[in-house]
């Protein structure tokens, strides 16, 4: 069944913000959410891809907000030339690399996994794995600063993760923590690695903002606010179930997203 184009209503651009804002922290993945929403609406917003990176755009100041002193201090030590806050700036740049890559030589084939419906609920309950592994990686995690080969790695789970359904903050932060860095250190590269990705996406689309329409204009600052909020809320949260070592609760979750949405695709089209 083919979704409807439309405009989206003012409720319904606040409810995907919300679910926006959430999911890209709660390690359940945002593009898969806003797949399953725009699915279970039975619409896509006109200009849809602008709607979805001015709720990331969104998401990407409530990381700015939340980490401020630490971006503060990174930025004071690369214009004094401190080395450790050069290396740790080349190391984010170096785990961004890989998604670059997987943008510019997969994008079409990243697309049509976004067309596909299905992959969202496999993709889901693969995540649901990845999370469980954590519960016991989380507590033999100790180390305080990345290396340059975790890095590297961390940024292909980051580049994994483009796949609608596939958690990026969760598998980001899962790889870290199987590689021995510890739970608070893993989610603040995580959150500043995903800055780098959002920034860049966000750069791209400035042009279609001059084309979007007043109407469409008021949608993305509605969406946009819910997702600033509730991103806030989640990232709190987040950093709170790494610290309990309850990290891994989560895969209960995006097994049962991934099943129930499965179970209502296989429904749909006649069982």
């Amino acid at each position: 069944m083919e979704l409807e184009v439309r405009r989206l209503s003012a409720l319904e651009a606040i409810w995907l913000g919300i679910v926006q804002g959430l999911t890209e922290f709660f390690p359940v993945s945002s593009s898969g959410h806003l797949v399953i929403f725009q699915t279970l609406l039975g619409v896509e917003e006109e200009g849809g891809l602008l709607f979805e990176i001015a709720v990331h755009v969104a998401t990407l100041v409530a990381i700015v907000v939340y980490y401020r002193q630490r971006i503060w201090g990174l930025i004071v030590g690369a214009l004094t030339r401190d080395p450790a806050s050069w290396v740790y700036i080349g190391q984010l740049a170096v785990a961004t690399l890989p998604a670059v890559a997987v943008g510019l030589f997969a994008r079409d084939a990243v697309e049509h996994l976004f067309g596909r419906p299905v992959w969202v609920a496999a993709a889901l309950i693969l995540t649901g794995m990845i999370l469980w592994t954590t519960r016991w990686t989380v507590s033999r995690a100790v180390a305080t600063q990345p290396g340059w080969g975790l890095a590297l790695v961390v940024g292909c789970a980051q580049a994994f993760a483009i796949v609608p359904g596939i958690s990026r903050s969760g598998t980001t932060v899962a790889m870290a923590l199987a590689l021995g860095l510890a739970p608070l250190a893993a989610a603040e590269f995580s959150f500043l690695l995903g800055t780098v990705a959002i920034a860049g996406a966000a750069v791209l689309m400035l042009p279609d903002l001059a084309t979007a329409t007043p109407e469409q204009l008021g949608n993305l600052t509605l969406g946009s606010a819910a997702a600033l909020i509730s991103g806030m809320i989640a990232i709190w949260a987040f950093v709170r179930m790494l610290e309990r070592q309850a990290f891994y609760l989560f895969a209960w979750y995006a097994w049962g997203a991934g099943a129930a949405f499965g179970l209502y695709l296989w429904l749909r089209s006649g069982g």
